[in-house]
C-alpha cells in the first residue's frame, strides 16, 4: 500500500483545512487508517483513526469536536477535516494505514504516507 497525502497550506487561527491521502492498492479499503502529526522539535502524535470496514473513529483527546477523520473507499481515499485551528496544531500531518486494532492512541500501522505541512498562524 501506498499513500499520498495533501492538502496542507498555510491558514490564520480559527480556520479550516481538509486534508487528503490517496491510497494505491484494492485492499486499501478493508485496512484501519489514520492520521498522525510531528510539530518541530517534538515526537510525532496520534490524531485520529477510522476502522477499515465499520468506519469507527476514534480522536486523540486534542483533536477532538474540531477534527473529523473520513474515508470514501471507492475512491481509496481518507479525510482530515480540520476545524478551529490553532497555532499548536502547526505540525506536519502523515496518513497512515495497518491491521492492527486502530481504536487506541497507541496504534501502530504497517504503512506510511509522506507528511504534509500545515501551518497555523495567529
Amino acid at each position: 500500500v501506498q499513500l499520498q497525502a495533501s492538502g496542507g497550506g498555510l491558514v490564520q487561527a480559527g480556520g479550516s483545512l481538509t486534508l487528503s491521502c490517496e491510497a494505491s492498492g484494492r485492499t486499501f479499503s478493508t485496512y484501519n487508517k489514520g492520521w498522525f502529526r510531528q510539530a518541530p522539535g517534538k515526537e510525532r502524535e496520534f490524531v485520529a483513526t477510522i476502522s477499515g470496514l465499520a468506519g469507527i473513529t476514534f480522536y486523540a483527546d486534542s483533536v477532538k469536536g474540531r477534527f473529523t477523520i473520513s474515508r470514501d473507499n471507492p475512491k481509496n481515499t481518507m479525510y482530515l477535516q480540520m476545524n478551529s485551528l490553532k497555532p499548536e496544531d502547526t505540525a506536519v500531518y502523515y496518513c497512515a494505514a495497518g491491521t492492527r486494532n486502530s481504536y487506541t492512541s497507541s496504534w501502530l500501522p504497517d504503512y506510511w504516507g509522506q507528511g504534509t505541512l500545515v501551518t497555523v498562524s495567529s
